[in-house]
């Protein structure tokens, strides 16, 4: 009852073969083509980077999650907007192509804003500054959030005091 349907549609086997008409030029490009690699466009919120870029102050901060929206609501002091104005000039003075120079900083409670993706700041964390790249999926995030300040622990062996046992161990 069904093998009048089987004959008229092609297994997925036939449909991949290749047909008498196709030159084995034509299938390597076809196969190049399927390759290439598509990047995801990265977007925030919805919004495209190119369509962040152009909003105002109010449009972007209506994006923003309620802490980071609260901070832009209440007033920016002068300190961010000079880093903000610092990085603009850095990226003007780059050429096409590669970095800006880094910008240090100790605002760690700076929010990172589309204008900023692109730059190189270098962010306190208590006793240097580590250098952190911009990109656009930090948009929303504090600039500390990519500095860490602590030494991560390295769990090993305890040392000498660390349990009163080791007060017996002889020093050699």
């Amino acid at each position: 009852p069904f093998s009048a349907h089987r004959n008229t549609t092609m297994s997925a086997e036939e449909e991949t073969r290749p047909t008498q008409e196709e030159t084995p030029d034509e299938e390597h490009e076809d196969l190049a083509a399927r390759q290439k690699r598509t990047f995801k466009k990265f977007s925030y919120r919805g919004v495209e980077l190119s369509a962040l870029l152009d909003l105002n102050t109010e449009e972007l901060i209506k994006l923003l999650p309620s802490r980071p929206r609260r901070k832009f609501e209440r007033g920016l002091p002068r300190k961010p907007m000079s880093l903000i104005k610092k990085l603009r000039k850095a990226k003007r003075e780059v050429q096409v192509g590669e970095k800006p120079v880094a910008i240090k900083t100790h605002l760690r409670n700076m929010i990172v804003v589309p204008e900023m993706v692109g730059s190189v700041v270098g962010v306190h964390n208590g006793k240097t500054f580590n250098s952190v790249e911009v990109k656009p999926e930090m948009i929303g995030h504090y600039l500390g959030e990519f500095a860490i300040s602590y030494k991560p622990v390295m769990h090993g062996r305890p040392g000498i005091g660390a349990t009163h046992s080791s007060r017996f161990i002889p020093l050699k």
